[in-house]
């Protein structure tokens, strides 16, 4: 099923509505300039009858906790800021001793790429 009709579904539950229907959802899809597929939107809003998606939210983020792995670059980001603050005044010592390295640039040279 395409992801751009559920992400509006579920434009449409943070929007207020607790069981958008599929004219809800197409008003969304329209907005957004995409084109809508009655039967694929019409199997959407059937599977989705008689459920809140707040529910199979959370019965699902269990089967993606079970994938585990790409969580690392996150907690990265943070400790290395952390550690930065930690060092205080030495980061902005490192960012002067830097070098800017200029191009030089190429006088009169007759290169020609096509001929």
């Amino acid at each position: 099923m395409a992801m751009k009709y559920l992400g509006a579904y579920l434009m449409a539950v943070l929007g207020g509505k607790e069981s958008p229907t599929a004219e809800d959802v197409k008003v969304i899809l329209e907005a957004g300039g995409l084109e809508v597929d009655g039967e694929m939107l019409g199997r959407l809003i059937a599977k989705m009858d008689g459920k809140q998606a707040h529910e199979l939210i959370k019965a699902g983020y269990g089967k993606f906790a079970a994938c585990g792995g790409g969580g690392g670059g996150t907690a990265a980001g943070p400790a290395a800021a952390g550690a930065g603050g930690a060092a205080g005044g030495a980061g902005g010592a490192a960012k002067e001793e830097k070098k800017i390295v200029e191009e030089e640039e190429e006088e009169d040279v007759d290169f020609d790429l096509f001929g």
